[in-house]
């Protein structure tokens, strides 16, 4: 997948609770913060529901059912494209998690960029081979599938030889870092051989910037405007104060991991090591003949003024050749070599 890492996606998800205008203040916001790209999820009630679908977690007091919520997402499909030219205005990566084939057609006509695979997903099949026949570049997160059913995933997408990454996801509101995964990561690399990343549920920026550290090249996170704000992921979230602290962090991780330090290597230290290390140094006015002791000794600033403070132990129980002055600098001169 061509992205360049770290890739940081910010989720918005249901936080705009089905307010077009919310939609569009976080698209603004968001782009303000730096990050590449932003995240829908495209709900078409009637498509993707029905009046059976219990709600994952009852934080809903203005909707009977999980079906009434999902209606209450909605947006049309003119809707939809006014959200997907403001990203591109703003310059944001437009993506968005369709929940059902219908959805597919709209967000085509709104011009999504990129599709992402819910973790409830990867195994609908019927979606994928939609999503696949549109050749935009897939995301699959792996939140609630076991490796068995991973693999029967990417065996399809290869198949219609589909473009797609997968994200390390846990599907925890909020994770709790016993369950983070990070071993997951490289288990995937190594497995499927494509771009690995990181899908965040913690609420936490350390969390994100671990995952880079440890590989991830995209990193997805909830982000919300407030924390006291009401909906169902608000405290799986980060706020866009923190967003702009992971990117900014995930870049300098980055580039961090781009450049190893050789520590074989001090000569473009060779200066500065001068001015701070130091040189052995008599602590009080001693006599000629004088045998020297530890408590005779200190080190002193800069080095090559004295015999370097690394070879205290050579001058020990050896004789001074003249007098010395408390903080002159011991050299092979002043000491008697039997």
């Amino acid at each position: 997948m061509n992205i360049k890492p770290p890739f940081i996606i910010a989720e918005i998800g249901q936080a705009h609770d089905g307010s077009l205008g919310m939609v569009h203040a976080y698209i603004d916001a968001v782009a303000k913060t730096g990050v590449d790209a932003i995240k829908f999820q495209t709900h078409i009630a009637a498509a993707e529901s029905s009046m059976h679908e219990p709600f994952r977690v009852k934080f809903s007091t203005q909707d009977k059912t999980r079906f009434d919520y999902w209606k209450r997402m909605e947006f049309s499909t003119e809707q939809w494209k006014e959200i997907g030219n403001h990203c591109k205005e703003v310059g944001l990566t437009f993506i968005s998690s369709p929940f059902s084939n219908e959805a597919v057609d709209v967000l085509e006509e709104a011009g999504v960029e990129y599709y992402k695979i819910g973790s409830g997903e990867v195994n609908n099949f019927l979606l994928l081979k939609k999503i696949v026949s549109t050749q935009k570049p897939i995301i699959l997160s792996s939140g609630m599938s076991s490796f068995k059913e991973l693999d029967e995933a990417v065996a399809f997408l290869k198949k219609h030889d589909a473009e797609f990454s997968i994200l390390q996801c846990t599907t925890q509101y909020p994770t709790q870092p016993e369950n983070y995964g990070f071993n997951v990561i490289q288990e995937l690399k190594e497995r499927y051989g494509v771009t690995v990343g990181f899908s965040d549920h913690s609420g936490k920026v350390a969390t994100g910037l671990a995952a880079v550290s440890l590989g991830a090249e995209i990193v997805e996170v909830h982000v919300v405007f407030s924390k006291q704000q009401f909906g169902p992921d608000v405290s799986s979230s980060l706020t866009l104060e923190e967003l702009k602290q992971l990117k900014e962090g995930a870049s300098d991780i980055y580039k961090a991991l781009q450049h190893p330090v050789d520590n074989t290597d001090t000569t473009k230290f060779r200066d500065v090591k001068a001015i701070f290390e130091k040189s052995l140094a008599v602590n009080k006015d001693l006599s000629k003949n004088h045998v020297l002791r530890f408590e005779d000794l200190e080190a002193k600033k800069p080095k090559g003024y004295g015999l370097d403070a690394s070879k205290f132990e050579s001058v020990i129980g050896k004789k001074l050749s003249q007098n010395m002055k408390q903080w002159d600098f011991l050299t092979e001169d002043t000491i008697e070599i039997p």
